[in-house]
């Protein structure tokens, strides 16, 4: 029992994200878009990491 409340709340909560309008900063977004000055590294060194592990490695896990 209660399972109505639960399902009632997430469809109110889907409703909201369906219709909202945010507020978006559309300045910043053409400056991240645009790549304008004040970046500080590339997109490209967040993942500079990811291939930390060796094939071996892989293997033994």
């Amino acid at each position: 029992m209660g399972r109505g409340r639960a399902k009632a709340k997430q469809t109110k909560v889907a409703r909201q994200l369906k219709y909202s309008t945010p507020n978006t900063d559309l300045d910043s977004l053409q400056r991240e878009l645009s790549g304008s000055a004040g970046q500080s590294h590339s997109p490209v060194d967040d993942w500079a990491d990811v291939d930390r592990y060796s094939e071996e490695e892989w293997r033994r896990a």
